[in-house]
């Protein structure tokens, strides 16, 4: 079941439904049809343990890149 972002066109009211088959969305403020989709992000979630940890800022410079990222030497 994909889940789907969408903006009425005729009340901009923003919201996301799970759509089926062949089935339209409606606005659920509204009922409209008349939507606008939105670009959709997703999220990826690491096991816990597995992800990497994010490394800091360089302590030279405090560039947000982490160490080396600037090309400064330590």
């Amino acid at each position: 079941m994909p889940i789907f972002e969408y903006v009425c066109k005729e009340c901009q009211h923003s919201f996301e439904a799970l759509v089926y088959g062949k089935e339209k969305a409606a606005c659920p403020k509204c009922e409209s049809k008349k939507l606008e989709p939105k670009l959709s992000v997703f999220a990826v979630s690491a096991k816990s343990g597995s992800a990497m940890p994010m490394a800091g800022p360089c302590g030279s410079c405090g560039d947000p890149r982490g160490p080396g990222a600037c090309g400064m030497k330590n």
